[in-house]
């Protein structure tokens, strides 16, 4: 009996004393306590079972017409009522088990000599009662056989639901209520807290942890950051020809096209090439320009979230993006900011924009117009890494102007934090290539 556990040994001690004084007063408090953990055996076996159904088995007894059938599918309808019941109803029987058996005990036992040990009995053995034969077996019978269960208690559990009515009632207007009072209570978490939460849970990246990051920064990135520059935006002049226009339109493979007069600082309106379907066969002589579109102009500030909404309740799909002095920035459309999101989304018309190149693990080649976000993602770099020195710089090669102040000479390496830059191609008036090292 060394190695025994304490409470196996207690329940066999306190059966074996119970067995050998059994009197009249003794058989009527067991008889009771066993049809109470009868009943608490039940209600457990209850819980588990009614919503351990699985919806073909549902439909199955719908189709019956049986009056067990229709308590059972009533008891599935109103699911607050019928937990409210089985939490009253169990808690009710269990502290009469307590009562009955507790008298049981001390009519065996006498306790009078030493009570702190005849608590500790008592708790002991009615404990392990209650916890195995009306919580623990009930259940684990309940979860493989369902339908059974279900059937057996609908009557008895229509008994209690009237007998516990108004308690059943009472709790669950309760419970309402601090649900409610719960449900106002406002959460302040932040995009950090969410960010550091999304770090903790994974150390490799999925393409789902991917979505949930874009998701958590959406509310914090400018449309100037996933804009496309006003030097890589196809666009055409206000007093092109029709028949070259055709020639550009072809050439490029854009459903929609800024129009500008002058110069891209004065947009005039996006042409839609659906438009021009019923006019193809035209001359130079058709007035194209009546089929443009009014342009839709955002701050290069504008949050992508906002963006968003005002692209659905406008019913858009691009957007000019300005300065602060009105000129032009370049256009963000639909597709970019849905990109933070769920990455890049390309169709059989796009062609494969190569702006990097991966030399080794640690080395990449980077055009010094790749957007930081874009470069942040590529490398798995946190997002705040150039906070402190971008200003306004939306690019690699606006990065490297921040840090240097000047047009760097080819060759030259720029070191920040963990980063190594070293300028790959340069001209009079841009960065064009830059080789990026991450040191270890």
């Amino acid at each position: 009996m060394e190695n025994s556990e304490p409470f196996p040994v207690i329940f066999l001690i306190v059966t074996r004393v119970i067995i050998n004084s059994l009197d009249i007063i003794s058989i009527i408090n067991i008889v009771i306590s066993f049809f109470l953990l009868l009943l608490s055996a039940m209600i457990s076996a209850a819980e588990i079972a009614f919503f351990s159904l699985r919806a073909d088995e549902i439909k199955e007894i719908e189709k019956q017409q049986d009056i067990r059938s229709r308590l059972i599918i009533r008891h599935l309808h109103k699911p607050k009522k019928f937990l409210a019941t089985l939490t009253i109803a169990n808690g009710f029987f269990n502290v009469c088990i307590i009562i009955v058996m507790g008298i049981l005990l001390n009519h065996v036992f006498d306790f009078t000599q030493n009570p702190a040990l005849g608590f500790i009995l008592q708790i002991a053995f009615i404990g392990i009662i209650i916890l195995l034969f009306g919580d623990i077996f009930p259940k684990f019978y309940a979860k493989y056989k369902p339908k059974k269960i279900v059937r057996i208690s609908s009557i008895p559990i229509l008994f209690l639901d009237r007998l516990f009515h108004p308690f059943s009632i009472l709790m669950i207007n309760t419970s309402t209520v601090i649900g409610k009072r719960l449900a106002n209570i406002k959460q302040n978490i932040t995009i950090d807290d969410l960010s550091q939460a999304l770090n903790l849970t994974t150390h490799q990246i999925t393409e789902d942890e991917n979505i949930l990051k874009g998701i958590v920064k959406f509310g914090n990135i400018d449309a100037k950051e996933i804009m496309k520059s006003r030097v890589d935006v196809f666009a055409v002049e206000l007093e092109t020809k029709f028949k070259e226009l055709i020639h550009y339109i072809i050439e490029s493979g854009h459903s929609r096209i800024p129009v500008y007069s002058e110069t891209f600082d004065n947009v005039k309106g996006i042409l839609f090439i659906k438009d021009l379907l019923p006019h193809f066969e035209e001359g130079d002589d058709f007035k194209w320009q009546s089929l443009l579109r009014p342009p839709y102009f955002v701050p290069e500030n504008k949050k992508i979230n906002d963006l968003l909404e005002e692209f659905q309740s406008n019913k858009i799909h691009m957007a000019i993006v300005i300065d602060e002095y009105g000129g032009t920035c370049g256009i963000v459309t639909l597709e970019d900011v849905l990109e933070e999101i769920v990455g890049e989304i390309t169709d059989e018309s796009d062609e494969e924009e190569i702006i990097y190149s991966q030399v080794n693990e640690n080395t990449y080649i980077f055009e010094g117009k790749t957007l930081l976000n874009d470069f942040l993602k590529i490398v798995y770099i946190e997002d705040d890494l150039f906070d402190d020195v971008k200003g306004d710089a939306d690019t690699i090669a606006g990065i490297i102007l921040e840090l240097t102040g000047e047009i760097p000479a080819k060759n030259k390496k720029i070191d920040f934090k963990n980063l190594t830059f070293t300028i790959e191609l340069v001209d009079k008036r841009r960065i064009k290539q830059i080789r990026v090292t991450i040191n270890e």
